[in-house]
């Protein structure tokens, strides 16, 4: 399969088109939400799923070599929110409170955008690495609390123990980590008593996920004059430099095209459900729309729509050069 392929097989993808379908009904204000319950329910599953998958490939493939990948992706998510916070500077009339809040936002990573690359490359025939999974849990912490000290000139952040409680203890990282340790230790024999669940049904409650999704992208619209045209560019080009270096670090330190793909998506993403809740503790006087508005509206769809093929073109050509 090659490039184009694969950029049309994202682009015509049931959980892409569900996404597209929510942003249209939410324009003509067709009432086919899903409640905030159930996308409370599907959210966990997918994030125990994503753990359980890595944990089970890890359990399978060993543990040996997964401590450069980890390293790697700590480095990068340190590296990711210091850019976006240079970057920002060009953006006018924006406080650095706000560059700081965007900065989090896009040095954490997405759990939904992470599992559609997922999805993306298991319906591609791709194979990668057991330990991406990791490295999702690995660079959601270090983006977070960068991004947030940037925007605080310093390090009292650390001493907010509400904030610390919120990034190292949250849902995201306990159910992902959870996942992952569960797996390994369950083995193949834990992986086939929760197979249908937790794998066979991952793509289908990430179609329900993307739908609900696309509904509040549609809703945000109203947002997107707060934005500015230099905001715009930022959430197009900050994924692009994002999943750039991901995909060159990925192929440096020898991961498949699959993994470093996978790694890239992870670079390349930005946060609207983890990261809003830590801001608005450390950062209640931020502008919380812009971030969510720029992260949901814009650079979520251009990953899922053009980013996912071109992350996995740019870890080819990486493979094949190093």
């Amino acid at each position: 399969m090659n490039s184009l392929d694969i950029a049309i097989s994202s682009l015509t993808s049931v959980p892409v088109l569900a996404f597209a379908l929510g942003i249209l009904a939410s324009r003509i204000k067709a009432d086919i939400g899903v409640s905030k319950s159930a996308v409370e329910i599907i959210s966990f599953v997918l994030l125990l799923a994503i753990g359980l998958k890595g944990g089970f490939a890890l359990q399978k493939t060993g543990l040996s070599g997964s401590g450069l990948p980890i390293a790697t992706t700590l480095l990068l998510g340190c590296l990711i929110p210091l850019i976006a916070f240079a970057i920002l500077k060009l953006v006018p009339r924006l406080s650095l409170i706000d560059r700081g809040s965007i900065a989090a936002h896009y040095g954490s990573t997405s759990l939904v955008t992470f599992t559609a690359a997922l999805v993306f490359l298991d319906s591609a025939k791709i194979e990668y690495e057991g330990v991406v999974t990791t490295l999702l849990v690995v660079m959601e912490v270090p983006g977070l609390l960068i991004g947030i000290l940037l925007a605080m000139g310093g390090f009292s952040a650390l001493k907010n123990r509400e904030l610390l409680k919120e990034v190292l203890l949250g849902k995201t990282v306990l159910l992902l980590l959870g996942g992952v340790i569960m797996g390994y230790i369950a083995g193949p024999k834990g992986y086939e008593s929760v197979k249908t669940l937790f794998v066979d049904a991952q793509a289908g409650l990430l179609t329900l996920f993307l739908l609900t999704l696309g509904i509040q992208a549609g809703k945000n619209f109203k947002h997107f004059k707060e934005l500015g045209p230099t905001l715009v560019g930022f959430a197009i080009v900050m994924p692009l430099i994002g999943g750039s270096l991901g995909a060159l670090a990925g192929s440096a330190i020898g991961l498949s095209p699959g993994g470093a793909t996978a790694l890239a998506v992870l670079c390349a993403s930005a946060s609207y459900i983890a990261a809003p809740a830590a801001v608005s503790i450390a950062l209640p006087t931020a502008n919380h729309s812009v971030p969510i508005t720029a992260s949901l509206g814009i650079t979520f769809p251009f990953n899922l729509a053009i980013g996912l093929p071109t992350y996995f073109w740019l870890s080819q050509t990486f493979t094949a050069i190093l």
